[in-house]
């Protein structure tokens, strides 16, 4: 009974647990992919024209990109609180949405709604937050893979979600939208005492490396399952038996990988933990406080004169040199030979605050590069029914699908490979952002060429590369700005991509779509020798066939994420030496 005790306790401290229960989170935390869904019922709902509905929509993505407050909370609340805060956001913005839509509530301005989508997907910046956190900090020598995998669970949430509500089949569109208030926030409540920094770092496992290898197999089949039955129900008019049992597979699907925390707490032989931290630990840390102290000091000394000779020294002869140096220094510290002085600031590698990073030309070039590749692949995403219409596709879903589950694959493979880089390699994780940005610079280009079958390349090469961006861009600023302000630093780099989006959505995109719209609309009326009953800038006016519709953009976006490819290679460069001390490796 003793025994069985202390197992199920160790059961609830271990990481693999936290992990597991953190891709659960994830897998209802992408709340702003379902808009597209609820979308139509509040416009059919409520009298909206396309323009009232696009506000919206811009009310959801400021939601999803601002998690500021949700990164500094994260330093001085348990994460418990913040994923319950979030719970509440959800709740009272989805809710109150629900509320109006249904006339229980009377008909509320415009702005009340913009206001609750806000706070509603708001909610799910401190979901992705809390399990971020957590688990970063539990697998600090495993973050590519352990990022890329929550932030894969969360772009597939939506089409997970929807396969879920798939069940309950009913013909009141309006329930999707309490679905959204509720299914959320009663699974987070059950797995927000779970969902903490445990001491990882502290549990390596040898059985580590197949566990991976057993999630992402999971992953895998979840993405192909999720695919094949869209496919299905697009081709075939399915009974609700056979969606009902589709929809109990995905979940038994989801469920899975808690077999790993199983299998290593009830059937394993109980070990010693072992340290796996790139940091000292907090006791070592007090207890050695006072040597580090001096050693900081001495050691500031030559920083100045640092040369990457020494960072390029295996780790053995580095040490070596290192005190070998620190004597010398001590002795001429102690002749008076020596003026010791302390750093201004973290060196990369070491925690930052976000105010700290914010001075370091290394952030914002990792910023501006996301900018530029996340903000064309957002563009991508958010006009992709517009572009397989203007070709002439009729079932735009299926497009918009393909590119959620390669987006879902995209942040998966991300943090596998940029993870092998680091881990065998010892070389910057930001050379797989430039390697992305490659991909999605040539199907951008070949979009923009008008080459056949360009909208199946560019929906399966964007999905891949905007996916792999946050699989790698969090990893590398957690490596080189340290985790202690993790939440904050990740929430500023989320902003890239709206702020991308705004730029070449709303002002190239938009314009070139509008310029080649009135084009075709006066050549047809000088065919027809029709009097215009409308003018051209009425939106409903504006409609344009042909890759011309978005051919200009495309190119134009494959520039700019050549210019981050030149961008994400300079960090490459600056960062060579900050990669070679993480990770002990001399072959950069």
């Amino acid at each position: 009974m003793m025994e069985l005790r202390e197992r199920t306790r160790a059961f609830f401290n271990n990481r693999w647990l936290v992990f597991v229960a953190s891709m659960w989170v994830q897998s209802c935390s992408g709340i702003g992919y379902l808009f597209a869904s609820i979308s139509p019922v509040i416009k059919s709902t409520m009298g909206y024209n396309q323009r009232q509905i696009a506000i919206l929509g811009v009310a959801k993505d400021l939601g999803d990109a601002i998690g500021f407050i949700a990164g500094s909370l994260c330093e001085v609340l348990p994460i418990w609180v913040i994923l319950c805060i979030g719970v509440v956001q959800n709740f009272v913005g989805y809710g109150l949405v629900w509320l109006i839509v249904t006339n229980r509530l009377p008909s509320l301005p415009l702005w009340v709604l913009c206001i609750s989508i806000f706070v509603g997907t708001n909610g799910e910046t401190y979901f992705n937050t809390g399990a971020l956190v957590s688990c970063v900090q539990n697998f600090p020598k495993s973050r590519g893979p352990i990022v890329g995998i929550l932030k894969g669970f969360a772009g597939l949430s939506g089409a997970i979600l929807t396969q879920i509500y798939a069940i309950i089949n009913t013909p009141d569109q309006a329930s999707l939208i309490f679905m959204v208030a509720v299914g959320p926030s009663i699974v987070i409540i059950a797995l927000m005492f779970i969902v903490r920094p445990v001491g990882g770092h502290r549990q390596v496992h040898p059985s580590d490396n197949s566990s991976f290898v057993f999630t992402y197999t999971v992953c895998l089949f979840l993405a192909a399952y999720l695919l094949g039955v869209l496919l299905l129900e697009d081709l075939v008019n399915l009974d609700q038996t056979i969606i009902t049992l589709f929809a109990v597979l995905l979940i038994i699907l989801v469920l899975l990988p808690i077999i790993i925390p199983v299998l290593l707490v009830f059937f394993s032989e109980p070990r010693p933990h072992t340290e796996e931290s790139l940091l000292p630990e907090p006791e070592k840390q007090e207890s050695n406080n006072s040597e580090q102290n001096v050693n900081e000091i001495i050691l500031s000394e030559v920083e100045d004169e640092n040369t990457s000779e020494v960072d390029l020294l295996p780790a053995s002869e580095r040490q070596k040199r290192i005190v070998h140096l620190q004597a010398k220094l001590f002795q001429a510290a102690a002749d008076g030979a020596v003026r010791v002085k302390r750093r201004k600031g973290p060196r990369r590698g070491e925690d930052f605050t976000l105010m700290q990073a914010l001075v370091k030309a290394d952030f914002w070039l990792i910023f501006i590069s996301l900018v530029l590749a996340s903000g064309s692949g957002l563009t991508v995403i958010d006009n992709l029914g517009q572009m397989s219409q203007s070709l002439g596709f009729n079932n735009t879903h299926i497009f918009v699908s393909m590119i959620s589950i390669w987006n879902f694959l995209g942040r998966v493979g991300g943090g596998y490979f940029s993870e092998i880089i680091v881990r065998n390699y010892a070389y910057p994780r930001p050379v797989a952002m430039a390697a992305v940005q490659v991909i999605m610079a040539f199907g951008l280009f070949f979009y923009a060429m008008g080459w056949p079958g360009s909208i199946y390349v560019v929906s399966v090469l964007i999905g891949l590369g905007y996916g792999a961006h946050w699989a790698i861009v969090p990893a590398a600023a957690s490596e080189l700005f340290g985790l202690k302000s993790f939440g904050a630093l990740y929430n500023f780099l989320t902003l890239a991509s709206p702020a991308g989006s705004l730029i070449f959505s709303g002002v190239i995109a938009s314009g070139i779509y509008d310029y080649e719209a009135e084009k075709q609309a006066s050549l047809k009326q000088q065919i027809s020798g029709a009097v215009f009953t409308m003018p051209f800038w009425e939106e409903e006016s504006l409609t344009c066939d042909g890759y011309i519709c978005y051919s200009l953009t495309c190119g134009i976006m494959s520039g700019l994420c050549i210019v981050g490819v030149v961008l994400s290679l300079i960090v490459v460069y600056r960062t060579k030496s900050v990669y070679a001390q993480l990770y002990g490796k001399s072959r950069i």
